[in-house]
């Protein structure tokens, strides 16, 4: 993708969130979005920040992760994007974990998360293609959103 493509498309996102934005208070909407007893829920939860001094964007992203998996939506319809694995890298003094705050009670990394997108693989393009739906027929069911038609859409 040319790089005069992938920031139109950054713009046209932005653009999109401001109209989303600005078309409701935002309480009433997500109070709305709970009480319409809506089953087909999705999220996608995006990290492109890479290297060890962005780890609180990561752990941002998997503070969110768990709380979207508390609020109910099951593993199979939560797309997760890392674009670096935390935590493995060498300089975390705790290997294979990854807190959000200083006190380092709650490991958002834990072992249940299902990273969906990883590494060079978290691209605008891919994030796109996600939320468009238009993935190659190779991609697993897992990496992508089913039941588009039914399905309510926030960015």
């Amino acid at each position: 993708m040319a790089p005069a493509m992938k920031h139109i498309i950054a713009a046209y996102l932005l653009i999109l969130c401001a109209v989303c934005i600005s078309r409701a208070d935002p309480e009433s909407e997500a109070q709305n979005f709970f009480q319409s007893g809506h089953t087909n829920n999705w999220a996608v939860l995006v990290c492109t920040s890479r290297f060890w001094f962005n780890y609180r964007h990561v752990a941002n992203t998997l503070s969110m992760y768990r709380t979207v998996k508390r609020l109910g939506i099951p593993d199979s319809q939560i797309i997760l994007m890392l674009a670096d694995d935390i935590a493995c890298n060498a300089r975390n003094p705790r290997p294979a974990t990854v807190f959000n705050n200083a006190n380092q009670h709650i490991n958002v990394y834990g072992d249940d998360v299902e990273v969906d997108y990883r590494g060079y693989d978290v691209t605008v393009e891919n994030f796109v293609r996600v939320l468009t739906g238009r993935l190659p027929e190779s991609t697993p069911k897992s990496k992508r959103q089913i039941g588009r038609a039914s399905c309510r859409e926030r960015v």
